[in-house]
């Protein structure tokens, strides 16, 4: 029989193993990365016309919006966008929410806290394992809140445990607060909970302060999501969304990015999250269609499809 300590302990692992789990069941052979597709990449055709654009050009992975389920939420429900997810045959890897003062304290952070609950509750229900938001706030940034980042970090990871949820978090390379992917490791790794873990964004990577060589810093195992892009050859001055291409058809060095990351053993999904307008507003069968061809080149020649 299990004494008290054992059973409380059993207790309190047994939503991260359900979370890793569910995690598990959501990637590729070792080795091996899965390719997907962020709904920010068709946002103007919503919730639905994004998922059932992609099924008709084979896409099986997808990241959800909250802002697309919102839309969607107005007509119907959790329960009929969870039918819809089983009845075009994709399975959601990650779901995505853009929360001010979520991972350091700021004006925004109760609202946001409470927000981030109810997102975790209705992504869950949708059988995801992943949720995910940007390191955003607007609000000057001082070494008191770097300091105030791990408890942070911690309360966000906590709400997360207990729907079975792993989180993590976006850097951004214009964020005040997390920028770059050694800083985001130091806060993370700093917060120690087992429910919050590392992601990267290609654009944010190598588009912004980070360089090729921090990739060195992640653990065999570490990464828990990407979001996949080239880069415009353009001024890095001038960046911005627009500069997001189609993976093969920029300058970023994607097959030296991708193998370092299948050496440190990621094999989850690239998921590929464009904002260029003749995307995001064009249709979403001929858009996932073009990426999928593009994409699938990419990751061939890296050795990780």
């Amino acid at each position: 029989m299990l004494n008290r300590r054992d059973f409380l302990l059993s207790s309190l692992a047994a939503p991260l193993l359900l979370a890793g789990a569910r995690a598990d069941a959501q990637t590729a052979a070792p080795g091996k990365m899965l390719l997907a597709m962020h709904q920010n990449t068709s946002s103007a055709a919503g919730f639905r016309g994004s998922l059932e654009g992609w099924a008709r050009a084979g896409i099986e992975y997808v990241e959800l919006n909250a802002g697309l389920l919102d839309g969607f939420l107005e007509n119907d429900t959790l329960g009929g966008a969870r039918t819809l997810l089983d009845d075009l045959g994709q399975t959601p890897v990650c779901a995505a929410v853009t929360l001010p003062d979520l991972w350091l304290p700021g004006p925004q952070r109760e609202a946001s806290l409470e927000s981030w609950r109810m997102r975790c509750e209705q992504f869950a229900s949708l059988g995801l394992s992943r949720i995910y938001s940007p390191s955003i706030t607007f609000r000057e940034v001082t070494a008191d809140d770097f300091d105030a980042t791990p408890a942070a970090i911690r309360e966000v990871a906590v709400i997360a445990s207990e729907y079975d949820l792993l989180c993590m978090i976006e850097f951004l390379r214009n964020s005040n607060h997390l920028a770059t992917l050694g800083s985001a490791l130091n806060m993370i790794r700093a917060a120690d909970h087992p429910s919050v873990r590392p992601m990267i964004d290609f654009f944010h990577f190598w588009a912004g302060l980070s360089k090729l060589e921090d990739l060195d810093l992640l653990e065999a195992g570490e990464l828990e999501h990407c979001h996949f892009q080239d880069l415009l050859d353009a001024p890095r001055e001038l960046t911005d969304n627009s500069y997001r291409l189609i993976p093969g058809d920029g300058v970023a060095p994607l097959d030296a990015i991708i193998s370092k990351l299948a050496e440190k053993e990621y094999n989850g999904a690239l998921s590929v999250e464009l904002f260029r307008q003749e995307l995001v507003n064009g249709d979403p069968y001929q858009v996932a269609t073009e990426i999928k061809r593009k994409a699938e080149t990419v990751m061939r020649e890296a050795g990780v499809l």
